[in-house]
């Protein structure tokens, strides 16, 4: 009992020191870092953010049933989301069933693929993302990770908590121009979904049927320059997960 009661003034003791007298306290969030060397193109995570075919955003993800004000000795937060939410990676399992039962989940894809460097591109704003689009784009050969700039950032949806089917996405001819005419193998875009709302499923078939593209959706592209930049995206190991969401950074050459 007498330990228990040293550590418990110990405890109390830091506590008081760390919050006493401080008038600081305002977290820091930020979107670019070292001197506009570093930006985070992840959508932050909020209860409006969009969610694909909904009018009420995610909704209430994050609880705290367990909270230092109701006597617990310290925060410990839960939360619940679809895998698909805010921004997120697509693995081969997401669109093709027998890819799901074999185990290409989130955990199998090549981070390889998802680190390194990625081109910017700005699409023009008055097209879905059609072959004719990409033959416009002049993406080189040898490029394997190209970021699709698009309305959508314009338009800002990311930031609408109610779903616009309106977005700007891949058409089929335009995801199949990608997979034949160019080296690209990571695919990011700043919506909900590569696939633009009427080749929604068809889109995704083409670039995910033979497991060498990673798709990533729902990016933060604006005020990041276009250009070649270094791309660091991490998702998390869910084993027989399709889907993860995603911390995606990128690195100014």
């Amino acid at each position: 009992m007498k330990y228990q009661a040293a550590v418990l003034s110990l405890v109390v003791a830091i506590y008081t020191s760390a919050v006493v007298g401080d008038d600081n306290l305002i977290p820091p969030r930020r979107e670019v870092y070292n001197n506009g060397k570093i930006f985070d193109i992840t959508h932050r995570y909020q209860p409006d953010m969009p969610a694909f075919e909904s009018s009420d955003g995610i909704g209430q993800f994050l609880w705290l049933p367990k909270s230092m004000k109701n006597g617990s000795i310290a925060n410990n937060s839960e939360m619940k989301l679809p895998t698909h939410t805010g921004t997120h990676v697509d693995a081969p399992g997401h669109v093709f069933d027998h890819y799901f039962d074999a185990g290409f989940d989130v955990d199998s894809l090549d981070l390889h693929i998802l680190n390194g460097p990625a081109l910017l591109v700005d699409v023009p704003r008055d097209s879905n993302i059609t072959a004719e689009v990409m033959k416009t784009l002049s993406i080189p050969r040898g490029v394997t990770r190209v970021l699709f700039r698009t309305l959508n950032t314009d338009r800002r949806l990311m930031f609408q908590k109610e779903f616009d089917s309106s977005y700007v996405g891949f058409t089929v001819d335009g995801a199949k121009w990608l997979v034949e005419n160019t080296d690209i193998k990571l695919v990011g875009v700043d919506y909900l979904s590569v696939a633009s709302y009427d080749y929604l499923i068809p889109s995704h078939l083409v670039f995910l049927k033979d497991r060498e593209i990673i798709l990533v959706e729902s990016l933060k592209l604006d005020d990041v320059p276009a250009g070649l930049h270094s791309v660091h995206c991490l998702p998390l190991r869910l084993a027989g997960a399709e889907g993860s969401p995603i911390r995606c950074i990128l690195i100014k050459y």
